[in-house]
């Protein structure tokens, strides 16, 4: 937790409603869940998931330096800290203190929330007392939630201190672990928060009340946990909910579900458009070499438009750069420093349009981190100016959590796919079918594997060299370890 405000265990255990089992201990490094990445002065937090119980990591928390643990069941925590997993382990039966501190609670993960809470209320609280700020400003949407992330974080740092979500922690365990990094030295504070249902967002926004909130699209992620794109677009809107009163909402002008959520923002309303009237706005628009875009930047503070060359490659991310903008600004970095830095701002996590050349010339475009049909047709329209005369090779891996529309959205794939030019259109995953019929019945050839393993072992005999090489699918089904192994299989 370095140099916040809640210093030691039982400071912890208060602020979380816990009782502190064993010794007190100064907390003076990271709050974790996974063991692996205990260090000294660590509070290690054991939460059940699906396929590992954190109490049975005690022990190699505690060996790493941690010096706490929240922790729900007390047996398990004695018998991980024992170092057994059986429950007739005498020691999870005794009363002795244990060696590191124990602060037992109902619910790991809401008491996680709960610490998160105090501990940025307590930061906020600090900075005002210093005459300072604290801004704290957030995204969602169907797509774009990590990019604009990369970005904003990239336009703020330029300005002062900054504590972003690394990779896509933008859940209930993956925000409140990014809020918990940042100190007294933090003037911004990034929040990626994603929903897969009703509630998820006011959950996170409970946690980290906001200064600016950004709505980048409503459209078709997750859609078997809501129902409807109404129910997503409610969802969405719950970020607004969680604006402070002088709060900041940013909106997409070019996405009518959005822009009609204007009424719902407490305070300011800020748009973004990459195509028409915004207060933020591209014009000009013009792709040129890599698929990277120029054009007038128009941003309230600026004397006039600012001609510039995105380092991002795809039309689409230029609406992902514009709200990148607006969250700066909001935030209260000037103007002309947004438009000065925004050229050169990039994208920093792993498998999201990241454009290499790998060995034998082949161009990987990897966008496989994850995908719904929104996101599926950002990618493919960016691929014929990304492959210019490369012979194109798409693989997709099923696109998870669609619902009904599963299907359709497939279908669609396969024919995007044909409309960019795939010369092979490769499946991996059974849910790909849809996709491979579309795109065979347009003429496209098609090739189906099972799973990633099985596409991994036959892609080399498949690609030639100077191929353009798409990578594109939901992060559960698997294309990235695809993506992964071209890059070990053709370095350059």
């Amino acid at each position: 937790m370095g140099s916040g405000m809640i210093r030691s265990l039982s400071q912890a255990a208060q602020a979380v409603g816990g009782t502190l089992i064993g010794p007190d201990a100064p907390l003076e490094g990271p709050v974790v869940t996974d063991s692996r990445q205990a260090a000294p002065g660590s509070l290690f937090v054991a939460v059940a998931g699906e396929r590992t119980d954190g109490h049975a990591h005690l022990a190699s928390a505690a060996a790493l330096g941690a010096v706490g643990a929240l922790v729900s069941d007390l047996d398990a925590a004695r018998q991980g800290l024992a170092g057994q997993d059986s429950p007739d382990s005498q020691d999870s039966r005794g009363g002795d203190e244990p060696p590191l501190g124990l602060i037992l609670v109902s619910d790991t993960v809401e008491a996680l929330g709960a610490l998160a809470r105090t501990h940025l209320a307590r930061l906020r609280a600090a900075a005002r007392d210093r005459g300072s700020d604290l801004s704290v400003v957030a995204m969602t949407g169907s797509v774009g939630k990590t990019t604009t992330k990369d970005l904003t974080r990239q336009l703020l740092a330029a300005a002062g201190p900054t504590v972003a979500p690394r990779a896509s922690f933008n859940n209930e365990i993956g925000l409140p672990l990014t809020v918990l990094e940042a100190d007294e030295s933090t003037r911004y504070l990034v929040l990626e928060m994603g929903a897969s249902g009703p509630g998820h967002i006011a959950y996170l926004t409970d946690i980290a009340p906001l200064d600016a909130a950004a709505i980048l699209m409503i459209g078709h992620a997750h859609m078997g946990g809501f129902g409807s794109i109404e129910g997503v677009a409610q969802a969405k809107a719950e970020i607004l909910d969680g604006l402070e009163p002088h709060g900041t909402a940013l909106l997409n002008a070019d996405d009518p579900r959005t822009a009609a959520l204007a009424d719902r923002a407490p305070g300011e309303v800020l748009t973004f458009s990459r195509q028409g009237p915004a207060d933020i706005r591209a014009q000009g628009v013009e792709l040129g070499q890599g698929a990277r875009a120029s054009f007038d930047l128009i941003l309230p503070g600026l004397e006039g438009p600012r001609r510039l060359t995105l380092a991002v490659a795809g039309e689409h991310n230029v609406s992902n750069a514009l709200a990148a903008a607006g969250l700066a600004l909001a935030a209260g970095v000037p103007a002309d420093l947004i438009a000065e830095q925004l050229a050169a701002v990039s994208i920093e996590s792993p498998h999201r349009m990241d454009i290499q050349t790998l060995g034998g010339d082949l161009l990987l475009i990897d966008d496989s981190y994850n995908a719904n049909i929104d996101s599926m047709t950002a990618a493919l329209a960016a691929l014929p100016d990304l492959a210019a005369q490369r012979r194109r090779v798409v693989v997709v891996s099923e696109m998870l959590e669609l619902g009904e529309s599963s299907q359709a959205d497939h279908r669609r794939t396969g024919e995007l796919a044909h409309q960019a030019g795939a010369a092979l259109l490769i499946g991996i995953g059974e849910g790909t079918a849809p996709a491979l019929k579309a795109a065979g019945a347009l003429g496209t050839r098609t090739l189906a594997f099972p799973d990633a393993a099985t596409a991994i072992d036959q892609i080399g005999t498949l690609l030639q060299d100077g191929d353009a090489v798409l990578v594109k699918g939901s992060n559960g089904s698997g294309a990235w370890r695809l993506a992964d192994h071209l890059k070990e299989a053709r370095p350059r």
